[in-house]
């Protein structure tokens, strides 16, 4: 059992409240601070990420900080897809580039469970990506939190 503060919202989860969480989730990855991002997974978080699978904070951090030092100038963005009781269901889409300036589209669905103080205990994610033209990005804002008048998903038809 988890003893540490409980991050609202917490299951059962409504759409209401499962909105708020993944909306919650995109902001902090937007944020790209990997020991913050880390702090939003239980001690002992199991993950599944294309080849890798991170267990626990510390291990999370690690591929958070890796991650974003290879993935520049980062852009997310959620939505929700289905929730139960402790289980939220999302589809994503993010942008980069790398290094050489070459700009990616990645795509992808992530699987939620959530202890009962609303930490992710278990994120399974797949994930496929594409090169993409300069042009052709669609994450335009500044760096960080997406504005509330950014489209969404559904919006931008991906």
């Amino acid at each position: 059992m988890n003893k540490e503060t409980p991050r609202q919202p917490l299951p059962p989860f409504t759409a209401e409240t499962a909105r708020e969480k993944v909306r919650l989730a995109e902001d902090g990855w937007n944020g790209r601070n990997p020991a913050k991002v880390a702090l939003a997974y239980t001690i002992d978080s199991l993950w599944r990420n294309r080849a890798e699978f991170p267990k626990g904070r510390i291990e999370i951090e690690n591929f958070l900080k890796r991650k974003w030092a290879k993935e520049l100038d980062y852009r997310l963005i959620k939505e929700l897809w289905a929730h139960d009781e402790n289980r939220i269901a999302v589809r994503y889409a993010y942008e980069y580039h790398d290094d050489s300036g070459n700009w990616f589209r990645a795509y992808g669905n992530e699987n939620w469970e959530f202890d009962e103080n609303g930490y992710m205990a278990y994120r399974y994610a797949s994930i496929n990506e594409h090169p993409i033209s300069e042009e052709d990005r669609k994450f335009r804002w500044p760096l960080g939190r997406r504005p509330d008048d950014h489209p969404g998903l559904s919006d931008l038809d991906l």
